[in-house]
């Protein structure tokens, strides 16, 4: 099992890239990822200075183009979900407010990051894959011969 460090404490990594990519789809990479409704509450409160001064440090910004490049900029990592907008970095495992603090060594982790859109990162957060905008991409199979 994986630890993460967090103010000297060794505490299990749930979630991990080199766990997520063994999913081979889309929607198995999301369920593997998905937060389940527990959004980080005291990063997106009072304390949201922290999160903002963690966000636009050069450090972050340098692994933040690794993973980009990693993923190949696509949703979760699939090669065929480009991002098209802006992509954002998501953390599998959900920081804390103790983790910024402290600049945990688990914040820069690229096993703990991934590459999602916005809806995406969304609907990770809340558990909900409904949340995302049905797919533009018709399925073809062998013997279809209507056209789009």
């Amino acid at each position: 099992m994986r630890f993460v460090c967090i103010t000297g404490r060794r505490i299990p990594m749930i979630k991990s890239y080199d766990e997520l990519v063994k999913y081979k789809t889309f929607e198995e990479r999301f369920e593997y990822a998905k937060l389940r409704g527990s959004v980080g509450d005291s990063i997106f409160g009072f304390h949201r200075f922290v999160n903002q001064l963690f966000y636009s440090s050069r450090k972050w910004k340098s692994i933040r183009s690794k993973v980009i490049i990693r993923d190949d900029g696509c949703d979760l990592g699939c090669l065929e979900r480009p991002i098209l907008t802006r992509v954002y970095i998501h953390h599998l495992n959900p920081v804390t407010l103790e983790q910024l603090e402290s600049e945990d060594s688990c914040l820069y982790s690229m096993d703990n990051l991934i590459c999602v859109s916005y809806d995406t990162h969304l609907a990770l957060h809340y558990g909900d894959i409904n949340l995302l905008p049905p797919s533009s991409l018709i399925e073809r199979k062998p013997g279809d011969t209507t056209l789009w």
